[in-house]
């Protein structure tokens, strides 16, 4: 089933098969888009990406793209949102919006600083205590995910963002 996302997930050279397919069921949830920017660390019918997804991969939107100037041609006009645990900004002070396109990294090594170092304002993080180099990739993207429908009051009866 096709449907207008009301997000746009973005994981930059995503590492581990069981996180991407983590980030798929939780857009599945939420009736965003994955979409994921090579390299990837795994091949795309992994067996682990496909049972973390479970299920729910069939009602997945979801798109490879080959490199950043790729997607960024593919989602014009839109705001981009960088995660990072070098960000500016709290992800709980943006207002985010329908269509936004929420930027993480690789497992290892988050974003590339090329990325970011241009758009401060748009760079977010999640605040973690410093006994702690990061969280899960899954994880992050369910937090931000669900702060944005939060925003809009949640889903409604139809399955979609309420606002």
């Amino acid at each position: 089933m096709k449907y207008d996302p009301c997000l746009h997930v973005v994981l930059h050279a995503p590492e581990i098969p069981h996180n991407t397919g983590s980030v798929g069921r939780t857009c599945v949830a939420v009736g965003a888009k994955m979409w994921l920017v090579r390299p990837l660390g795994f091949r795309l019918d992994d067996y682990y990406l496909r049972r973390a997804g479970l299920d729910y991969w069939e009602h997945l939107e979801w798109e490879v793209v080959d490199d950043w100037a790729a997607l960024r041609d593919r989602l014009p006009n839109r705001a981009y949102r960088f995660f990072s645990k070098s960000g500016r900004v709290e992800y709980t002070r943006v207002p985010f919006q329908r269509g936004d396109v929420l930027v993480f990294g690789s497992e290892s090594s988050g974003l590339p600083p090329a990325l970011v170092e241009d758009q401060p304002d748009q760079t977010l993080r999640i605040p973690i205590r410093p006994q702690v180099r990061s969280l899960n990739l899954s994880n992050s993207v369910a937090i931000v995910l669900y702060e944005a429908l939060r925003q809009w009051g949640g889903l409604a009866g139809d399955g979609s963002p309420s606002r």
